[in-house]
């Protein structure tokens, strides 16, 4: 499996946290908190369901919680691939 994208992961936030009307996920967010962006902890943790389901990249609850920006998540879970499967 190759690294997830920025892209990959803002399909996911959307589907699983729906999207704020006033928030614009299209937009540079790799920096901008969870909590800017309207997603809570439950909402993080349906996006690493998610990830696992579709990605195969199983992440421990205390670590998905650490992930505070976009660009944390992506880091956790690029990291988490195997290298074969790089």
């Amino acid at each position: 499996m190759a690294h997830i994208q920025i892209d990959d992961l803002r399909r996911i936030l959307v589907a699983c946290a729906g999207e704020d009307d006033g928030i614009d996920l299209s937009g540079d967010i790799l920096d901008t908190s969870f909590g800017d962006l309207g997603y809570d902890s439950l909402a993080l943790m349906e996006t690493a369901a998610r990830i696992e389901r579709d990605y195969g990249v199983a992440l421990a609850d205390d670590v998905i919680a650490d992930a505070r920006t976009p660009r944390d998540l992506l880091d956790l879970v690029n990291r988490a691939v195997p290298a074969d499967a790089r």
